[in-house]
């Protein structure tokens, strides 16, 4: 989850003023997005426990936990983000911006993995057919339990072919990038992708193009249908 600067400027009851000083001074952590400031909502808890600022209302009020893994698909497809017209030569630059906001990431962790992304064997391209592939990073790791992100990426134009040949010979258009918090979770992960892209219509709704929302909503009904 992601907040903007009045939001978090209302959650601590203090000025917008206030949370520009604490990036500056204070090294709260941050990203930005077409020109705007984002906060990653577990990195801020974070950074305000370090510092005795116990804001627990309103944004910050910490999130109804369910059991087991329950909606883990859809939240770390927002955490990675829904990306269109993206160049195929930009695409690592990408992943490494995927890397930018897992949440609650050790800053030489964060940089470890921005490298293995950047790097020319650091990435399997797992192609799963008629456009599609699934990247991954080829050697697992182990990070916090809520360190995950998935990412949507639709390509302006197709990946060379010496990165990846689809054996049904349809150029890869769409990638499904994403990062596990564990072995055991990459596992998992890469299982339920598997099956969310061969049942219901989210591979269509990808086909068509279709809206953010849209895509949230089948990537959460295809997680719901793969539990027992």
């Amino acid at each position: 989850m992601y907040l903007n600067v009045i939001q978090l400027a209302e959650s601590f009851g203090v000025a917008e003023s206030a949370i520009d000083g604490w990036i500056r001074n204070e090294g709260l952590p941050c990203v930005q997005d077409r020109g705007r400031l984002l906060f990653d909502r577990a990195q801020v808890v974070a950074w305000a426990a370090q510092r005795g600022l116990a804001a627990k209302a309103g944004f910050l009020a910490p999130p109804a936990l369910s059991s087991n893994s329950g909606g883990r698909l859809e939240r770390w497809l927002r955490t990675g983000g829904i990306w269109r017209d993206v160049p195929a030569a930009g695409v690592r630059d990408l992943f490494a911006r995927v890397v930018a906001v897992l949440p609650a990431m050790a800053p030489a962790v964060r940089q470890m993995l921005s490298q293995r992304v950047q790097a020319a064997d650091g990435i399997t391209w797992a192609s799963v057919g008629r456009g599609l592939a699934l990247p991954h990073l080829r050697s697992h790791v182990a990070l916090g339990r809520d360190a995950g992100a998935l990412a949507l990426v639709f390509l302006r134009d197709a990946l060379p072919a010496e990165v990846e040949a689809p054996a049904d010979g349809v150029p890869i258009t769409k990638l499904f990038f994403f990062i596990a918090p564990s072995p055991r979770a990459h596992l998992e992960l890469l299982a339920q992708l598997s099956m969310a892209l061969t049942r219901g219509g989210l591979r269509d709704l990808m086909t068509a193009g279709a809206a953010d929302d849209q895509i949230y909503a089948a990537v959460a009904a295809a997680e719901r249908e793969s539990k027992p």
